[in-house]
């Protein structure tokens, strides 16, 4: 006999992002012993505007459940950062944008932004400003995000096009291909959120 279940979208990029489904915060269940990670995300004013769960998958994989609300509709890049400190006083000298102390993208490698261990599916935000997703990776394991600077979740303005670059692009010596600032970020705009990773 079959359950009845919530349809998910299903999205594959890169290297072990698996699933993304709508439903699946409220439906995800504990996978065992080991460590979780978890952050509350906040906007530049410091409201709460998500929150973010990561649990160990068997496999050494990792699932990252997030939910968000209050965000302007359309697609959000989403990604996991380098270090754990949200300051939105702390901003990018060259875009303005806050919480630059959460630094880079998280990277296990040295890949270019698509290869990002931290590089997650831009995160779907619905027309009421709420979102929710659930992402199965095995870029990166739970005990890897805990290390000297911790780690952060932020949230962007703007869609993450993952280096799948238009043609108008071209780098500095006029080669077509991937600029400086998509390589960086996938031209997924300021840093609206953000929340350090904290065990849980």
């Amino acid at each position: 006999m079959f359950r009845k279940t919530h349809l998910a979208l299903i999205v594959t990029l890169g290297v072990g992002v698996v699933s993304v489904g709508a439903a699946a915060l409220a439906e995800s269940a504990p996978n065992g012993p080991g460590r979780q990670g978890f952050a509350v995300i906040k906007n530049v004013d410091g409201a709460t505007v998500g929150s973010l769960r990561i649990e160990r998958e068997r496999y050494g994989k990792s699932r990252v459940i997030v939910a968000v609300k209050g965000l302007t509709a359309g697609y959000h890049g989403f990604h996991v950062h380098a270090t754990g400190i949200c300051d939105p006083k702390s901003t990018d000298p060259a875009t303005g944008s806050p919480f630059f102390s959460a630094g880079g993208h998280f990277n296990l490698g040295t890949g270019s932004h698509a290869d990002h261990s931290g590089d997650l599916p831009a995160l779907l935000v619905g027309a009421d400003g709420t979102g929710s997703a659930s992402v199965v990776t095995d870029r990166f394991r739970v005990d890897q995000l805990f290390d000297k600077d911790g780690s952060a979740v932020i949230v962007h303005a703007l869609a993450d096009n993952h280096a799948n670059i238009p043609g108008r692009y071209a780098d500095a010596g006029g080669k077509a291909g991937p600029d400086e600032a998509t390589l960086k970020t996938g031209d997924s705009g300021g840093r609206v959120g953000c929340g350090v990773i904290t065990e849980h």
